[in-house]
């Protein structure tokens, strides 16, 4: 770390708004004695925060953005990435009155005499890679809060008639997690969507590797609605058939899950690359709208190779709308149309562990308002889904918070699961979905 700053400030009223590697870590702002927020274990950090970067025991690091208020009515300083291919750790330590600012890469300073974030909002839209035009966001219902990866074609059916049994405004049906065969095995379809497999009902010809999707994806596009999908394409199960058939794909392990020990693909094998070309040529004869899921996986391969992985993808599926999530957050700018700001969302209002990286709807309230700036000026915001069915806790509050701090509006509870409370906010929330118009300021 080299000193690169030295702020006089008020240790009772500063601020400091620590920025987190990707989607699921924590991003807010601190007083400026305090501490922020750390993993609670190194499998935490992992698949949290910033893979192999020590974070200091006291004070302040964000990755590749740092921003400080020093007091009250003083110009605030943000300290930034020059760029999305090399994205500092910057650190704010407190020594007495002077927060010291440290840095191992590249920094820019900014200093303006606008609040924190406000002054975020006015550098963000600078950021080189900022795109010229971000596409508003199509509203939607997804199966997984509801169904997780238990998915089937019937469930997915059953809510698309519910929809419009109640005119609710949604435009993409998204398949979630569970439409696959396996993680890594993008071009197989579970036996909940595909009964008979590799072959027709009589077995007189070979299908087409995606052929279980076509009935519910004609179905969706019947009801005069879009089709959307679920992929990790850079993560890969140890039980995968792309796996056992190419062993040396499997890079960094990434510990338990789906029932195994899953990975991430090695990027710098260029064969598995060219893979991922061939999947979503495959899948966009299906989908035009895309969540792609535990983005950060990619960037162990190298920042470099994420980004332009990514942007093969981006230029494989077209116009076809891309939300990115479980991302690097910076690399990721100018390559996606949304991004999901905080972590997963879920029925219980704590997290299960004391990490604020972790599903619950304390931690994605944290840093989708921490993050409101980014709305209109990176991308559209992704609060995560609406969830609206009775045994949410604290359902109300999450509501506005997607209401006041979120673009992109999604829900994801069975329909027949709702009340009138449920139906109507899920109905309201669809119907006021915000243009990619920069916020004003966080909602919190």
């Amino acid at each position: 770390m080299e000193r690169i700053a030295e702020i006089e400030v008020d240790p009772e009223q500063g601020r400091v708004y620590e920025h987190g590697w990707q989607s699921w870590s924590p991003s807010t702002d601190h007083p400026v004695a305090g501490t922020g927020h750390r993993p609670a274990s190194p499998a935490a950090q992992l698949m949290g925060y910033r893979p192999d970067v020590e974070l200091p025991a006291a004070g302040f690091q964000g990755e590749g953005l740092l921003a400080v208020s020093p007091a009250p009515g003083e110009p605030t300083h943000v300290f930034a990435a020059p760029g999305p291919d090399v994205v500092p750790s910057i650190r704010a330590t407190l020594t007495g009155t002077t927060l010291v600012i440290e840095a191992d890469g590249q920094v820019e300073q900014h200093v303006t005499s606008k609040s924190l974030y406000a002054a975020l909002g006015d550098w963000a839209s600078t950021f080189v890679s900022a795109p010229k035009e971000i596409r508003p966001a199509p509203t939607g219902w997804c199966s997984w809060y509801q169904y997780y990866a238990a998915v089937a074609e019937a469930d997915v059916r059953e809510n698309l008639e519910a929809i419009g049994e109640h005119d609710l405004p949604v435009d993409v049906i998204q398949l979630d997690d569970g439409w696959q065969a396996g993680v890594g095995d993008w071009l197989s379809v579970s036996s909940r969507f595909d009964p008979y497999g590799t072959f027709n009902l009589h077995g007189h010809r070979p299908r087409q590797p995606l052929d279980g999707l076509a009935a519910i994806t004609g179905a969706i596009r019947s009801a005069g609605r879009r089709p959307g999908v679920w992929v990790a394409p850079f993560i890969v199960g140890s039980d995968s058939n792309l796996i056992r058939r190419h062993p040396d794909w499997a890079g960094r392990s990434l510990g338990p899950g789906w029932k195994q020990e899953f990975f991430a693909l090695d990027l710098t094998k260029q064969a598995a690359r060219a893979h991922l070309v061939e999947v979503f040529t495959e899948l966009t004869e299906y989908f035009d709208y895309f969540k792609l899921d535990y983005l950060f996986a990619g960037a162990l391969s190298g920042l470099p190779l994420y980004r332009e992985t990514l942007a093969e993808i981006r230029a494989t599926i077209g116009d076809a709308y891309l939300l990115g999530c479980g991302a690097p957050i910076l690399p990721s700018v100018g390559l996606v149309d949304a991004m999901r700001v905080g972590p997963d969302i879920a029925p219980h209002y704590e997290p299960l562990t004391d990490d604020l990286s972790a599903y619950s709807q304390r931690a994605a309230t944290l840093s989708t308002v921490g993050r409101a700036w980014q709305h209109g000026r990176f991308w559209v915001n992704d609060p995560d889904c609406i969830l609206a069915r009775p045994d949410v806790e604290q359902r109300e509050s999450w509501a506005a918070t997607v209401a006041t701090s979120g673009g992109l509006r999604c829900s994801s509870d069975r329909i027949a699961a709702l009340d009138e409370w449920g139906l109507h906010t899920a109905r309201t929330l669809l119907s006021t979905a915000p243009p990619p118009t920069p916020f004003e300021a966080p909602a919190g």
